[in-house]
């Protein structure tokens, strides 16, 4: 999924397989969006990205990261589609030293701290510079996407983590995480059974994800962690 003002959809081959490119429309904010034919392109912008395996966010070097751009990647994460982020017009940037890429991951970090998980690669669309790393990370983040956990290993994890950091106790009772499970790949998806959702807060869910991320990767996907409770045998 690119940036763009049109819609276009082209087939290439890299080193043996088809990639099917979709080319969107910019999404911009809903109110400044005219009924009619843009509107119809935005619909058609979101349902491309509902319907992708890989969506590319194209964002413009000498631009910056803009709201459309943090609007975009949060439909794509929304979405639960595996995600790169490509940095265009690399060849603009004056002056670049070995530090400049890393300043430019920083001002990504600091504007979306939610993509922390997705590749960024700094490319031209005018000298093909590293446009062909977009297809290698496409095949690998889909993979990272794809990607089944054993039960056996993910509770393995799940628990060692939860023993290294239980979570806090409130009014004197604290969240029991029996077993986890992985229930759907793209987005790897993963069910806790425990004691009683209230006790499970969004900052611990987040503790858990990073430490899924750690022992198994998962470059470039989203994981979704929801929770199930059950009852503890007496």
């Amino acid at each position: 999924m690119l940036r763009s003002e049109e819609r276009r959809v082209g087939k290439v081959k890299y080193e043996g397989e088809e990639f099917i490119l979709v080319d969107t429309a910019g999404i911009r904010k809903k109110s400044k969006v005219d009924w009619g034919i843009e509107k119809f392109a935005v619909d058609r912008s979101i349902q491309a990205i509902r319907n992708c395996d890989v969506a590319v966010l194209v964002t413009d070097a000498v631009e910056g990261i803009t709201d459309q751009d943090k609007k975009i990647a949060g439909t794509i994460v929304d979405a639960g589609k595996a995600m790169i982020l490509a940095v265009n017009k690399w060849d603009l940037i004056e002056d670049k030293q070995s530090s400049t890429i890393n300043k430019f991951e920083q001002e990504i970090e600091k504007a979306m701290p939610f993509l922390n998980y997705v590749p960024k690669v700094f490319i031209s669309a005018k000298t093909k510079q590293r446009l062909v790393n977009l297809y290698k990370l496409s095949k690998e983040v889909y993979s990272e996407s794809s990607k089944r956990i054993s039960t056996s290993l993910l509770n393995k994890v799940v628990l060692d983590a939860v023993s290294i950091n239980p979570p806090v106790s409130i009014r004197g009772k604290r969240l029991k995480l029996f077993y986890t499970t992985q229930v759907k790949t793209n987005p790897p998806t993963f069910v806790l059974f425990i004691n009683n959702e209230v006790f499970l807060k969004d900052n611990y869910v987040k503790y858990l994800e990073n430490k899924l991320r750690e022992a198994f990767g998962f470059k470039g996907t989203p994981i979704k962690i929801s929770a199930k409770e059950k009852k503890e045998k007496k």
